[in-house]
């Protein structure tokens, strides 16, 4: 595995990821998570047809929070099914997502192993926590958008994925 410092920043302050940088055009990584909503674990490799994948620190702080819920909104009319990852425990992703009133987009999380966080390298060495990321993967499995945010108190190009969700379906 690999550290790539200075790729993202909390606050100004840089920050080192880890793991083995996702690119355009390869395959989306295999990486076992577990579903905040029946405690199993969960391979997004396995999902069939066009997805989008948004990795986020924690569902409780303010731009995770708008950031799935916009993902939510969105998730309605796409032809792509939504997953938010983050490190947040099972139960608090889904009180959040019950709270929240999320029901298009499933949460995830990579908090035991840091598994998929590790093989996208959106992992945050300093953190523990998982970079804020967009990747939107097609039918056959091949990345065909990559966003890492660079300030991770900063929201993603929420536009710019869901023309790369059109494209792909």
């Amino acid at each position: 595995m690999s550290n790539n410092t200075g790729k993202v920043t909390f606050m100004g302050n840089p920050l080192t990821l880890v793991g083995n940088e996702a690119k355009v055009g390869g395959r989306f990584p295999a990486g076992i998570v577990m579903s905040g909503n029946d405690l199993k674990p969960f391979n997004l490799s396995d999902v069939a047809g066009v997805k989008v994948v948004t990795t986020v620190p924690s569902l409780d702080t303010p731009v995770c929070d708008t950031q799935v819920r916009k993902f939510n909104e969105k998730a309605a009319g796409l032809a792509a099914k939504v997953f938010a990852v983050s490190a947040d425990l099972p139960f608090a992703q889904a009180r959040w997502c019950g709270a929240a009133g999320i029901k298009n987009v499933m949460t995830l999380s990579d908090h035991a192993q840091m598994a998929l966080a590790d093989a996208l390298g959106v992992h945050v060495k300093e953190l523990r926590l998982l970079a804020r990321t967009v990747f939107v993967v097609d039918s056959t499995g091949k990345i065909v958008y990559r966003e890492i945010v660079p300030e991770i108190t900063s929201e993603p190009n929420y536009e710019a994925a869901l023309a790369a969700v059109a494209s792909a379906a």
